[in-house]
């Protein structure tokens, strides 16, 4: 399995991928305000690429539980600056993290090349439109209602069914809107809508989600059903919970991690990947 576009490569066959985290807002749950200043995001994306993230993927609304919207106006201001200053300067897609086509659009005309959409085309009715235009590949997320409410008891009857058929839908709407089959990637949306035991569930099945037949991004850095097993952990001190779970869903499936510690789950890839293939 590949991703070609542009004049970027994936190969899923060859290796696992890691997409760094920059998170250009006041309140994301892990990182909110450390890279709010353009400056600092923009170093932290230089370093990221240099402890080996493979794409970075900018966000400037955070969708952390609870969290309200930001104006259309705002989201663009935190973004398209940092966008700016590192997509020419990285040999790596820069991705950017948004539900709003008006956003996505701006972005890709910044230099992103990549959008990762939670709502899995769901939320605005432009999105599929523009990235069948712009023939990038897309990221489509399952999410069970809105950021705001998406924790309020979240129930399923068949969890994974349900997932699934969320995310076959949402590839049904991309390929009718006209995006490549080949420019599809998913991600069960690990805390959108999910309980603790549902997000454990998705990872020990994370292997069904590949009958869909498109690669598979995991997003479980930091979250909070880890700080739950790790005794109550912050965020910030999730680290081998994130390694751990990093680890299984990479051997579960996964071929894209989405993490905030670049350096440490780089490592934690090679190594799974090297016990995937039998050799050093």
């Amino acid at each position: 399995m590949k991703l070609e576009w542009s004049h970027f490569r994936l190969n899923f066959s060859k290796k696992s991928y890691i997409m760094g985290v920059l998170n250009v807002t006041p309140d994301s749950f892990s990182d909110g305000g450390l890279f709010f200043d353009k400056g600092r995001a923009v170093e932290h994306a230089f370093r990221m690429v240099e402890d080996g993230a493979d794409i970075l993927d900018i966000g400037g609304e955070s969708t952390r539980p609870g969290s309200d919207p930001v104006s259309l106006e705002e989201e663009l201001r935190r973004t398209l600056p940092v966008i700016e200053a590192i997509a020419e300067a990285v040999k790596v897609p820069v991705s950017i993290d948004t539900y709003k086509a008006e956003v996505a659009r701006r972005a890709l005309d910044a230099g992103a090349s990549l959008v990762n959409d939670i709502s899995g085309l769901r939320f605005d009715p432009g999105m599929p439109k523009l990235v069948a235009e712009r023939r990038v590949p897309v990221v489509l997320m399952h999410i069970k209602g809105n950021p705001k409410d998406m924790q309020k008891n979240p129930e399923y009857e068949a969890l994974i069914p349900e997932v699934m058929e969320y995310l076959r839908i949402s590839i049904l709407l991309a390929l009718k809107s006209g995006i490549p089959e080949n420019m599809i990637l998913i991600d069960p949306g690990i805390g959108f809508g999910k309980t603790a035991s549902h997000n454990l569930e998705i990872i020990r099945n994370l292997q069904e989600f590949t009958r869909l037949g498109k690669p598979l991004v995991m997003g479980v850095s930091r979250k909070a059903f880890l700080g739950k097993i790790l005794d109550d952990a912050p965020a910030t001190d999730r680290l081998e919970g994130t390694a751990a779970a990093v680890a299984v869903s990479l051997l579960n499936g996964a071929h894209i991690v989405r993490v905030h510690d670049v350096k440490e789950m780089a490592r934690v890839a090679k190594v799974v990947d090297a016990i995937k293939r039998g050799s050093v």
